[in-house]
């Protein structure tokens, strides 16, 4: 049994620690990491405006955006209130046709090229809608959500069940009824 426990602790470490070597060390569209373009909202509809942002210039570094595959154009990226990340915004044209668009800035002053992906849908991306209340589904008491009378209901057929259970005793003895 332990050795079965450590075959198969072994495996799981082994499987994570080649998931950490293997993975990327950039972002690609949903975060502003530190190597790659964060794209937020990443599904927007046409005539959509969409933030960029990243913080692969260095603090206080600018950098020039290209949205040019969408048919956005160019647009700056530029220190936010906290002097860290650069960003920028843009709107997606009213006429972009549904599918995937890389959107490219590079940084002043070094040419470094970071990316990230946009979706142009022709639905806006819904909210997550959680149920409230109560569902009708037809299953539950007779006797309604009172709990008095729900315990009436489990009294009566306790009683049930002990006078059916006497009575098959009473048979078996050969008693009689």
């Amino acid at each position: 049994m332990r050795r079965t426990v450590r075959l198969l602790t072994g495996t799981a470490l082994a499987v994570v620690a080649a998931g950490l070597l293997t993975a990327p060390a950039y972002g690609t569209g949903t975060g502003t990491g530190t190597g790659g373009l964060g794209v937020h909202p990443s599904s927007v509809v046409p005539g959509g405006q969409v933030t960029v942002g990243t913080a692969a210039c260095g603090d206080g570094g600018t950098a020039a955006g290209d949205a040019g595959a969408v048919g956005a154009g160019s647009f700056t990226l530029a220190p936010g209130s906290h002097g860290r990340d650069a960003a920028g915004r843009f709107r997606v044209p009213a006429g972009a046709q549904p599918g995937t668009y890389e959107i490219v800035a590079t940084c002043a002053g070094e040419d470094r090229r970071v990316t990230g992906d946009l979706v142009v849908t022709l639905t806006a991306p819904r909210e997550q809608v959680h149920p409230r209340g109560s569902v009708k589904t037809g299953v539950g008491g007779a006797l309604g959500p009172d709990p008095v009378q729900t315990a009436a209901g489990v009294a009566a057929l306790a009683v049930a069940a002990a006078g059916g259970t006497w009575l098959l005793h009473r048979r078996a003895r050969g008693d009689g009824i």
